[in-house]
């Protein structure tokens, strides 16, 4: 169930005030803003919905290694964890041999093409073996006769199939320790096909939508694989803002496919909600989760039933520019793609980075920032009225070993955190690498904000003498 948090209306014609909105182990937070000045966006990291997790570390493992430049590391390969914010748990396996994870970092569902598996041609092979080992297979005799293996364990089935990944993620050339494992893993290789990259658990398309009072704006489509999801409408009930289908009706359930709108009384002060979506499902196998922050990125084996949610926002005026602001990763151009639509009257000038744009009424731009890989990015649009929204997040399309040389990350934890992070040093032993305590500064910012997706949307009053004099919070 959401919580909500509403801002007060003023005068049209007012100062603006900015609703928080915020996300807190999984409750979405809505409100609005209403007024004409100013509106400053929460720094959130952009997610298009889903599920968001904390990585609990590795979990049922053995021992694997990885031959590079000659040399051997011994390192622990198989099954991590995460727990799910609002309820549920996960298991994953590396896609990123040499990248370590952070302690407890901040993990959410991505689509492949923001993730180094949207240019990896062997993707699909990954996922049909997630879908024919374990945990998936959990008749460990039954997967052994299949694989003719011999007897398997829990912890010999997951590191065979960690190994048989990483040779298609990474093209590592590592092998599992255990003789079972290490058949295992090379049946998986032999026999993988190709799959195609499961449906999102959730996500609302666009994630932000605006227009005239007195329209019904949208329409915003439900993509989900759950049987039905909750739709909370916007937290100011004063507003008489609905959310409705595209005849006006309430809608406060929904399906895949549903269409979803803003309806919105003529007389409405000009502002923003937000509705979010929620649902209790399985997370289909074979998704992708990435860090918030640098950390080794994640495919899903096997899900509990868990919380997964989505917001979207609407934006409406009487006059002036309207607009509409989203961010996306966009692996293939190696940056973060900006998109300002304009339902307005007037032309929406902004700021992006030191250039202008302008964005003519009726129409949508779409910029495309660059951004270096493993690169953090934090860039602002300003426009007229002292109009400000924020986006932030990492950009992380290639593995490690795409993009440079491995340094060693040693575990601050007393058992191996990560099924990767290894240097090309050799060692004897299990390495407990992967692991790392510098986690930037994500646990109070990015769980709280972590599933509004694309930003939020704040309104651009016309430029005039009231507006230039309105408050920016």
């Amino acid at each position: 169930m959401f919580s909500a948090i509403s801002a007060s209306s003023v005068r049209k014609r007012g100062a603006a005030r900015l609703a928080a909105a915020v996300l807190v182990s999984g409750l979405v937070a809505m409100g609005s803003v209403a007024g004409a000045g100013a509106a400053t966006a929460d720094e959130v990291p952009q997610h298009q919905g889903g599920a968001a997790a904390t990585l609990d570390g590795l979990k049922t493992y053995d021992g694997a290694v990885l031959h590079s430049d000659g040399k051997d590391q011994q390192l622990p390969a198989g099954l991590f964890e995460m727990t799910v914010d609002g309820g549920g748990k996960l298991k994953t396996y590396c896609i990123d041999i040499h990248n370590p994870t952070q302690d407890q970092a901040k993990y959410l569902e991505t689509p492949w093409n923001q993730t180094s598996l949207g240019a990896n041609k062997n993707a699909g092979k990954i996922r049909w073996i997630l879908e024919h080992s374990y945990p998936q297979i959990d008749d460990l005799s039954a997967l052994a006769q299949s694989a003719k293996t011999g007897p398997l364990t829990e912890k010999t089935a997951a590191a065979g199939t960690q190994v048989a990944i990483w040779r298609y993620s990474d093209s590592a050339d590592v092998d599992a320790s255990d003789p079972a494992a290490e058949k295992l893993a090379d049946w998986l290789e032999k026999s993988a096909q190709d799959a195609a990259e499961p449906k999102a658990s959730l996500t609302l398309e666009p994630g932000a939508v605006s227009g005239k009072a007195g329209e019904k704006l949208g329409p915003i489509t439900v993509r989900t694989d759950a049987a039905g999801v909750t739709v909370t409408p916007p937290a100011d009930a004063a507003s008489g803002v609905r959310i409705t289908d595209k005849d006006g009706a309430p809608v406060t359930t929904a399906a895949n496919g549903t269409q979803l709108y803003f309806d919105v009384p003529s007389d409405a002060s000009d502002g923003t909600a937000s509705l979010g979506v929620q649902a209790t499902t399985s997370v289909p196998v074979g998704r992708a989760f990435a860090g918030v922050t640098k950390s080794q990125t994640q495919i899903l084996a096997g899900s509990s039933e868990s919380t997964v949610s989505a917001t979207a926002t609407g934006t409406w005026a009487e006059q002036g520019a309207i607009p509409a602001v989203t961010a996306q990763k966009n692996c293939a151009a190696g940056g973060v793609d900006i998109t300002a639509a304009n339902k307005g009257d007037e032309p929406f000038v902004f700021d992006l980075k030191g250039t202008e744009y302008s964005v003519p009424a009726g129409e949508s731009k779409t910029i495309t920032v660059p951004v270096g890989e493993d690169e953090a990015y934090d860039f602002t649009i300003t426009g007229p009225a002292g109009f400000t929204q924020n986006f932030k997040g990492v950009l992380d399309c290639l593995t490690t070993s795409d993009s440079g040389p491995v340094t060693q990350q040693e575990s601050s934890q007393p058992l191996p955190a990560s099924a990767g992070g290894s240097s090309a040093a050799a060692t004897d032993n299990l390495a407990a690498t992967g692991s790392s305590s510098a986690t930037p500064v994500i646990a109070g910012v990015a769980i709280a904000l972590v599933v509004l997706g694309g930003g939020a949307v704040f309104l651009l009053r016309k430029k005039n003498a009231a507006a230039s004099s309105a408050p920016g919070e």
